[in-house]
């Protein structure tokens, strides 16, 4: 299940068609800090009552860095086998808990997007759709992959019980969790292969105890352990062997029950021409934020700066900002192409709730900007006039002037803008999306 899970992640983000996100968009949409920022309170509730009662398997089963932690460690295990075992490690719980307690407040303040750079699931969508990508975009996805990926093959699961938010938020939860792993301490001969094998290196076997804050029920220690004295149940100290069906009865019914809540909650595009090149734009005083994003205010303390809507915008409108106050977090870019009326496929995917869900119809109706001209600038060609889709452009005297009732900013006339260096008219974000 967690391998289905990681693949139909992974083919998400990297899609660029849409296709995949009719069948596998309600991924994201299951992942814990998203769902918080989106008010999906029914997916919300599922992982911590799943927590609540077997651990943290959510982090096994449902969340992609995760389990692409548990990928590494398996790579790590095929190189060196049992020659350098994992060994009880003391949790650092001061660190564990201050790094929570600064991601929490630093998502309260306004600091999201640097918050985010920890957070495990937009962290693993940055790593994925950087690596094609370039500039910021491209180190960032280097970095993390770095990082996390030698953090993992040296010892294990120690970011995820360390540095992860969700991680230590489920930790303080699976702590209490009804149903756990447990030792027997009658039938444990202390010969430590369970502690050996534990990648959560929250085995004490010295204690005979288990640090289920830190478990995230991955089960290697009932496969490595011959006497029984390992188990899968309620209570603290094990009497009964628990056979491997108990493994995928749990990421089951992790996934299924996670996925069940999630349900609860055409491409057309017209003709152009290529892209211009050498082209220069005035700094925006406001940064354009996509149709459905509501506000400026409501984007950025929502986006968790995953890059799904980046990678799914079909124009590559949307780009990530380099930016500190909104750093990664994507921004309308009219470089490369323009937003078309006929594309909803970034409100369609967000599972955050920072950009909401608009119809076509509905789209027409929103207003993220407002077209400036820069009479100076312009050749008198009437470019801007013809490609206009709201026609609120009207050529006067041979220079444009934008009706701003009517501007719905999506860009088209500054991307066919024909003036070089510097672009005739341009497109200013709204702070508050408006009407037209």
């Amino acid at each position: 299940m967690a391998a289905v899970m990681l693949l139909g992640i992974t083919a998400l983000l990297l899609d660029t068609t849409g296709v995949l996100r009719h069948y596998l968009g309600w991924i994201p949409k299951i992942q814990l800090l998203p769902a918080v920022l989106a008010l999906n309170v029914a997916v919300v509730v599922a992982i911590l009552a799943v927590t609540l009662v077997v651990g943290r398997a959510y982090c096994a089963v449902v969340c992609p860095m995760g389990i692409f932690q548990d990928l590494v460690i398996w790579f790590r295990k095929l190189i060196f086998g049992k020659k350098r075992p994992f060994r009880y490690r003391k949790p650092a719980t001061w660190l564990r808990y201050t790094v929570l307690a600064l991601f929490v407040l630093a998502m309260l303040v306004g600091f999201g997007s640097i918050a985010t750079l920890i957070a495990p699931y937009s962290a693993f969508a940055r790593m994925v759709t950087g690596i094609h990508a370039t500039g910021l975009a491209q180190w960032v996805a280097i970095i993390t992959l770095a990082v996390i990926g030698l953090m993992s093959f040296l010892m294990g699961r120690l970011w995820c019980n360390t540095f992860c938010p969700v991680g230590s938020l489920l930790g303080l939860i699976s702590k209490h969790s009804l149903i756990g792993i447990r030792i027997d301490a009658d039938k444990c001969v202390g010969c430590r292969k369970c502690e050996h094998g534990c990648k959560a290196m929250c085995i004490d076997i010295d204690n005979k105890s288990v640090d289920r804050s830190r478990c995230v029920n991955c089960f290697n220690c009932l496969g490595e352990c011959k006497t029984g004295a390992i188990s899968f149940g309620g209570g603290r100290t094990a009497d009964n062997k628990v056979d491997d069906s108990r493994r995928k009865f749990v990421a089951g019914t992790v996934s299924v029950g996670v996925a069940m809540a999630a349900q609860a909650q055409d491409k057309k595009v017209d003709g152009g021409l290529a892209a211009l090149a050498d082209k220069q734009v005035p700094l925006r005083k406001t940064p354009i934020k996509p149709f459905g994003a509501k506000s400026l205010k409501n984007f950025s303390t929502r986006c968790t700066a995953c890059q799904l809507c980046v990678s799914q915008c079909p124009e590559k409108v949307l780009r990530p900002s380099t930016k500190l106050e909104s750093l990664m977090q994507p921004e309308m870019n009219y470089h490369d192409g323009y937003c078309r009326m006929a594309c909803t496929r970034c409100s369609e995917v967000c599972p955050a709730g920072a950009i909401q869900p608009v119809s076509k119809e509905e789209k027409t109706a929103i207003s993220i900007g407002v077209a400036v001209v820069l009479k100076d600038n312009c050749i008198g060609c009437g470019t801007c006039e013809r490609h206009c889709p709201s026609s609120a452009i009207q050529m006067v005297d041979g220079r444009p002037a934008v009706n701003e009732a009517r501007c719905l900013g999506c860009g088209a006339c500054e991307y066919y803008c024909p003036a070089r260096p510097m672009t005739a008219i341009y497109v200013e974000g709204r702070e508050v999306h408006g009407e037209v």
